[in-house]
């Protein structure tokens, strides 16, 4: 039995992995995750104006111009936007500036004029519509500069005007130590489940499709009798499941290295990862800053304390998910028939994946916490709450042995029904079909 399960196994991988077709989409993937890692180059070599520089012209009729200026590149440094805008004052007439003003001319002009009632009046000319961040940075600043000519004229000292101007210091104390880097924890959390939980996701679907399309392909030419003929249906069931297990686990190992290939042809090419063209050297402070903060969080050592648990979780619900699969098309004859009976099998998959990107907002919920123990859904859920940390080690065990336990019920029971379906080739009442081969076998 070990000899044929082995050479079945291997055979229906080799029919998945040795093709053209597998070695095309994961070309056409690398080409993809490399398109999406530097898209801004491709924006800025098709004419866009990715990282075109804004020029702030300001014609200065108060003689406020170091002020604003100062407003301006303390706000758009804070925003990180400071090296997509070079600010300079002109002294030429308005109207000769408006005039010189052109068509994909990236230039604002700023006016700064007195006013006898609002101590300031402001104008931003421009050719075109400009930004919602240049129009908030420059707002911001012109409020700023106004507000200081009015306490200026009010009379006040240079004391009393820094002493009104300087923020307000607002010092944030937590009886809860536990809490201190709560949020910082909770958008890192979110962020490493989303790259987990999203390739699982469409893993898990392209296995239910291979399943399904494989068996199918099999009773439609008729060499399902031959395989049976020569093997046990315990064996050929088996061997679908291992093959297709084994496909999603190498493909998600290819789809790691294909973005690991994108992110490094990035570095080689233009020395950063950041959308400004960042140097190695930025490169890699940019890596070491986020390590240092996924560390701080103590989200790592959380992932690593129950890393063992969450691919053991992850290996076992798509052996479950194979078996599911299996037994499902088995009872089918063609594609479309084996299309309605997988609805079920996708609208659990889609809600595990929503409960997963939603977990956050279910905090202390016992609805969520039960969700984490169902098989099929606790794969996604069970891993996000222990990254958020709202289950424990102990949780995220019981879950796994949950999933273990049901894939060995399923795959008991399943094969009752495979081995009468996998010969059938009548499409008409197939739930009757499985409840009668269910109940034959525990006669």
């Amino acid at each position: 039995m070990k000899a044929k399960l082995k050479f079945l196994t291997k055979q229906s991988l080799d029919k998945k992995i040795k093709t053209k077709w597998f070695l095309g989409v994961n070309i056409f993937l690398m080409i993809l995750l490399i398109v999406l890692v530097n898209i801004d180059r491709i924006v800025t070599f098709f004419g866009g104006d990715f990282n075109e520089e804004i020029s702030v012209i300001v014609h200065d009729e108060v003689g406020g111009y170091d002020e604003f200026a100062s407003y301006f590149e303390t706000s758009a440094e804070s925003l990180g936007e400071m090296k997509n805008y070079k600010i300079e004052e002109s002294t030429e007439s308005l109207e000769n500036l408006k005039n010189s003003l052109e068509k994909d001319d990236n230039k604002i002009i700023i006016s700064l004029e007195a006013d006898p009632t609002n101590y300031l009046k402001g104008q931003m000319i421009s050719f075109d519509e400009v930004g919602t961040i240049s129009t908030q940075l420059i707002q911001s600043s012109i409020n700023a500069l106004k507000q200081e000519i009015a306490i200026k004229e009010s009379g006040l000292t240079e004391e009393q005007i820094t002493s009104l101007t300087s923020p307000a210091t607002i010092e944030t104390v937590l009886t809860n130590p536990d809490k201190d880097s709560e949020a910082n924890k909770d958008l890192i959390a979110a962020g490493v489940i989303m790259i987990i939980i999203l390739p699982s996701f469409f893993l898990i679907l392209t296995l239910v499709q291979m399943i399904g399309s494989e068996v199918n392909d099999e009773k439609t030419t008729r060499s399902m009798e031959i395989i049976i003929s020569n093997v046990s249906p315990q064996t050929h069931f088996l061997s679908k499941v291992f093959s297709s297990t084994l496909f999603v686990i190498i493909q998600g190992v290819l789809l790691v290295l294909e973005a690991l290939v994108a992110v490094l042809f990035r570095v080689f090419t233009s020395g950063g990862i950041s959308l400004g063209g960042a140097s190695t050297g930025e490169l890699t402070t940019q890596i070491s800053d986020i390590l240092t903060q996924v560390n701080n969080s103590g989200v790592l050592s959380t992932m690593l304390q129950g890393l063992p648990w969450i691919l053991l979780l992850f290996l076992f619900s798509f052996v479950l998910y194979a078996i599911v699969a299996g037994v499902l098309a088995s009872m089918t004859t063609s594609m479309e028939d084996f299309q309605q009976l997988q609805t079920p099998i996708m609208l659990v998959i889609m809600a595990g994946y929503y409960l997963a990107i939603m977990a956050s907002q279910f905090e202390g919920a016992l609805f969520i916490k039960v969700m984490s123990y169902i098989p099929m859904i606790s794969f996604m859920v069970s891993p996000a709450l222990f990254m958020l940390g709202q289950i424990g080690i102990w949780e995220l065990v019981i879950s796994t042995l949950i999933t273990i336990l049901c894939t060995w019920i399923f795959f008991k029971y399943g094969l009752r029904i495979y081995k009468v379906g996998i010969l059938n080739y009548s499409s008409s009442k197939l739930w009757k079909k499985m409840w009668k081969s269910l109940k034959k076998k525990s006669a």
